[in-house]
């Protein structure tokens, strides 16, 4: 049986009293945060969702599927023993606990960062090799004033252009991925900086209708709990294949998203997708976080509103240049602006508060 261990010689800086109970059995398995029963088991263990649709789901996954990718990463990027590898969120993030659980079967001085203010984490992460983070939380560790280094690998969502330059002295491994699929594609220093890289090794790549299929040996067995119950929108099976509803296209061996099938708004007949005008706003100046969402349109069947922190005296420049990119009925027709940014503990935007704040 292949199970999860704590190499002999790695070592924890922070509170690892969590690993350790639920590592204190080989094999026995375990779930880190969320609701509901332990699940039970030898070789499997929970994971959850990022929750930025609704409420995170119970992911059930062999350990196995995790350990196949560690080998990978072990030879990628220089993970083993004493090799210091920092995570930034908590451990009941699927990312944050891949790369805890990774480190610590590798050997590595694992250091745990998670609920630490950004100035805090920024001392914190002297010389750490390999950093774990979402783009949110690299946002705020920027804005706390951290000189980017080492690899840091960046899931949860895309990096923009701005906070793409701000991280230059690192060095940036961005991957594509999801709690049920773990990575699917991961990008390189020679991949276009609008894809989110090339297939990871062993990940088989399908696009049908432009929507994204996968097979790889790191798929999740299915979801747990009360999401074990009927079809609610999660994961789609077919015959070893599975998609997580994410749109995309792919180009020169190259994997371009368009946003999620759930997102996709109708306007005037044409699909629009809110993340494809997220990445294009996220880059422009006077705009330090965005979201774009529908409001209902009697003439259209729907609208774009673009909710924003930043510089308000930046409006007109914005709508401006969405307006010459995007056309007139994709651009945003407005833009509100908040002074403070909603987050999921994963460190993803809160969507659901956002529409509901604003009315939508």
């Amino acid at each position: 049986m292949k199970c999860f261990r704590w190499h002999p010689v790695a070592r924890v800086i922070g509170d690892d009293r969590a690993l350790r109970t639920a590592l204190a059995l080989p094999g026995r398995a375990f779930r880190i945060g969320g609701i509901g029963p332990q699940p039970i088991g030898v070789g499997v263990f929970e994971t959850l969702t990022s929750g930025s649709s609704g409420q995170p789901r119970r992911i059930l996954r062999s350990m196995n599927s995790w350990l196949a990718s560690f080998a990978v990463n072990a030879g990628l990027f220089g993970i083993g023993p004493r090799a210091s590898v920092a995570v930034l969120g908590d451990l009941v993030q699927s990312l944050a606990l891949y790369g805890a659980l990774e480190g610590l079967h590798l050997g590595a001085e694992l250091r745990l960062l998670g609920g630490m203010r950004p100035d805090r984490q920024a001392q914190a992460l002297a010389g750490a090799r390999v950093i774990y983070a979402t783009p949110a939380q690299l946002r705020l560790l920027v804005e706390a004033g951290w000189q980017a280094h080492g690899v840091i690998l960046v899931g949860g969502s895309k990096l923009d252009a701005g906070l793409r330059a701000a991280l230059a002295g690192a060095e940036l491994r961005e991957f594509y991925g999801a709690a049920e699929t773990s990575f699917i594609t991961l990008a390189g220093p020679d991949a276009p900086a609008d894809s989110v890289g090339a297939a990871y090794p062993r990940v088989e790549i399908d696009l049908r209708a432009g929507q994204i299929w996968v097979r790889s040996p790191y798929l999740f067995q299915g979801y747990a709990g009360v999401d074990a119950g009927p079809y609610t929108g999660g994961a789609v099976w077919d015959q070893g294949w599975l998609s997580v509803g994410e749109m995309g296209r792919l180009i020169g061996g190259y994997l371009y998203l368009s946003g999620r099938a759930g997102r996709m708004v109708t306007v005037a007949d044409q699909n629009v997708f809110p993340e494809e005008i997220e990445a294009f706003i996220a880059g422009l100046p006077g705009v330090a976080r965005v979201a774009v969402l529908p409001r209902p349109d009697a003439l259209r069947g729907a609208v774009m509103l673009a909710v924003i922190q930043g510089d308000p005296v930046a409006e007109a420049a914005i709508l401006a240049a969405c307006r010459q990119r995007l056309g007139g009925l994709v651009a945003p027709k407005a833009i509100i602006w908040r002074g403070d940014w909603p987050l999921l503990a994963s460190g993803k935007t809160d969507l659901l508060r956002l529409a509901r704040e604003a009315g939508l």
